[in-house]
């Protein structure tokens, strides 16, 4: 039920774990904008390092993070990760176009990306959060740092987007009347994305899901 309700979570989670999965043994990784490393976990098969800016939400525990550094000026050599993820993080940054590639220059040849973006979510962080981004941005910003994309997936249509706005709602409201909401529009709600099927295009989703790969003769 949780995965039904949260559901960009759960595809971040069931992505994640997938990546990991796809990564030989050993292999390292990076996570870039790994926040308090929530991810760590999935890569204990691996040489995990989480690196983040540590300015995203003052209440988060930095001090487990591998590296403080810049997304922008990655402290890394080149070709040095057979994985490098991340998780809704590009949309917290400066220079999205120069973040990418640097996620792309660390990458070794043949590694994988994994990169998440929200699409329509409210603003958080502040004021740390400048973008949202489609599918093409997407396509454009991976294919300008050389990288292959193998798939950008949309996280839900319109109905479970709509879902999920209608759900938190209640947030608007003091309790007796938050309550009233979601007994009223709340638990409807619920039946909401069982009409994702008849969004094919999903051009209102939560976010995206990309993998790419660079390619051999990429620098």
């Amino acid at each position: 039920m949780r995965d039904y309700v949260l559901h960009f979570e759960g595809a971040i989670r069931r992505a994640v774990e997938s990546f990991a999965s796809s990564l030989a043994p050993a292999s390292r990784v990076l996570d870039a904008g790994a926040g308090e490393r929530q991810y760590a976990p999935y890569f204990r098969q691996h040489h995990y390092l989480g690196v983040d800016l540590g300015v995203g939400d003052a209440q988060w525990n930095y001090q487990l993070l591998d590296a403080i550094a810049d997304l922008r000026a990655l402290p890394f050599p080149t070709a040095t990760f057979a994985g490098v993820l991340n998780v809704v993080t590009l949309e917290h940054v400066t220079d999205p176009q120069q973040v990418v590639a640097e996620m792309a220059r660390v990458l070794a040849p043949h590694g994988r990306l994994l990169l998440i973006v929200p699409h329509e979510w409210e603003v958080h962080q502040h004021p740390h959060d400048y973008f949202r981004y489609t599918r093409f941005g997407c396509q454009l910003l991976l294919s300008r740092a050389g990288l292959a994309i193998e798939s950008i997936e949309p996280v839900g249509g319109y109905f479970r987007l709509l879902s999920r706005r209608l759900l938190s709602g209640y947030k608007f409201f003091p309790l007796p009347l938050a309550a009233v909401w979601l007994l009223l529009v709340g638990l409807p709600a619920l039946l909401l994305p069982l009409l994702d099927r008849f969004d094919r295009q999903s051009d209102c989703t939560l976010g995206y899901i990309c993998l790419a790969r660079k390619l051999p003769d990429s620098r």
